[in-house]
C-alpha cells in the first residue's frame, strides 16, 4: 500500500529546490545577455515525432460538442514548433518548456516528464554551437574547456574499431567481446547495434568531465544536414558528462523534400518493430518549403544539467514531484 504520508512531500530537498531556481534563473541570464528571444509553444500537437527510439503520450481532444475526437500528442521537445517560428522570422530563439516521453522507464536518470531547454542560432553550423553549450556549462558546473571528439575516434578509443565500415557480424563480436548476452539480437540493424555499444561499452568509460561527441553516422542524422564525404556523416553532436546523455545538437535539416523522405522511411521503421503509427507534420513540412534560415539547434536535459551540478545519484533528488509521487 502507497505510504501517503510519505509521498506528498517533494523528493526534492528546499536545497535543491532553490538551486534549481538559480540555474533556471542563470539560464535566463545566459540568453538574455546575447539577445536571444525566449518563446513558448504548445505542449500539446496534431503530430509528434515519427523516430521509432521516441514515444509520445496522447489524448484525446473531444469537439463539435463531443460529438467528434481528434488525437493530440504530449511534445517530445519543442522542435518542431520552434522550427516554424524560426521559418516565420523569430531570429534566434530559446525555450524552457516541459517535455514528455513514453519510454515505459522513470528511475536514476530519466523522469516520463522532464524539463528542456532548446535554443537554436541563425548563422551557426553544429561547431558554432558546440561552442556557445560550452560556454554555458562551464557557468553551470564550473568546468574547463571541454575535450571533443568525433564519433569515429570514440568508438576507436573505447573499442578499437571503425564504426563507419564495420559490419554487424563485427559489431555482434565487439559486444559478445564486452560481456553481452547478444543470443536474442540477431534481428537488430547495424545502427541498433552501434546504439548498444554506445550505451553498454562507451557511455561507462566516459570521462567525469563533459566531453562532446561529434559526426555521427548519417544513419543517425536524425533532423540534421549531411555533411558529404566518405563516409557521409551527420551535423549531429551529442555532449555527455560522467557518463550520462546531457544534450544533443544539429546543424538543421533545412530540405523538406529530405525531410519528408526521413519522416516517410521512419514511419516504415515503425511498423517494422511494431510500433503504432503517428502522423506526419506538415505544418513543420510547409515552414521548411517557406524556407528555414541556415542555423543550429540543441536540447538539453535541464533536470540531469542540475542533477550533475548537485552532484547527487538520482533525478528524483532534484524534481519536486517525480512519477512516483505526481
Amino acid at each position: 500500500m502507497l505510504d501517503f504520508d510519505a509521498a506528498w512531500r517533494p523528493s526534492a530537498s528546499h536545497a535543491l529546490l532553490c538551486l534549481r531556481a538559480e540555474i533556471l534563473s542563470c539560464i535566463r541570464q545566459f540568453f538574455a545577455e546575447r539577445q536571444i528571444l525566449e518563446v513558448e509553444t504548445p505542449i500539446l500537437s496534431q503530430a509528434t515525432v515519427t523516430d521509432k527510439h521516441l514515444h509520445s503520450f496522447h489524448t484525446d481532444y473531444y469537439f463539435s460538442n463531443f460529438q467528434q475526437k481528434k488525437t493530440l500528442y504530449l511534445q517530445t521537445s519543442p522542435e518542431f514548433a520552434m522550427k516554424r517560428l524560426l521559418a516565420a522570422g523569430s531570429g534566434a530563439i530559446y525555450q524552457i518548456c516541459k517535455a514528455f516521453r513514453n519510454q515505459g522507464e522513470s528511475g536514476r536518470t530519466h523522469n516520463p516528464e522532464f524539463t528542456l531547454v532548446e535554443w537554436y542560432r541563425p548563422g551557426f553550423d553544429h561547431y558554432d554551437l558546440m561552442n556557445e553549450v560550452e560556454d554555458l556549462l562551464k557557468i553551470i558546473l564550473h568546468c574547463q574547456s571541454i575535450e571533443r571528439l568525433s564519433y569515429s575516434v570514440i568508438f576507436q578509443k573505447f573499442l578499437q574499431m571503425d564504426p563507419h565500415r564495420a559490419s554487424i557480424a563485427q559489431l555482434r563480436q565487439t559486444a559478445d567481446q564486452c560481456g553481452l548476452h547478444t543470443e536474442n539480437l540477431s534481428s537488430l540493424e547495424k545502427d541498433d547495434w552501434l546504439h548498444l555499444l554506445m550505451t553498454h561499452c562507451i557511455e561507462p568509460k566516459l570521462p567525469k568531465q563533459p566531453i562532446f561527441i561529434y559526426n555521427f553516422p548519417a544513419s543517425q542524422a536524425a533532423l540534421a544536414k549531411i555533411q558529404p564525404g566518405s563516409p557521409p556523416l551527420a551535423a549531429r553532436f551529442e555532449v555527455y558528462v560522467n557518463g550520462l546523455e546531457l544534450a544533443n545538437g544539429f546543424h538543421e535539416l533545412s530540405s523538406p523534400s529530405e525531410q519528408r523522405q526521413r519522416f516517410v522511411y521512419e514511419l516504415s521503421q515503425r511498423k517494422k518493430t511494431g510500433h503504432s503509427p503517428v502522423p506526419i507534420d506538415e505544418r513543420l513540412l510547409a515552414a521548411l518549403e517557406h524556407g528555414l534560415p541556415n542555423c543550429a539547434g540543441v536540447a538539453l536535459g535541464i533536470d540531469r544539467l542540475i542533477l550533475l551540478a548537485a552532484k547527487k545519484d538520482s533525478i528524483n533528488e532534484v524534481l519536486a514531484f517525480p512519477l512516483e509521487r505526481a
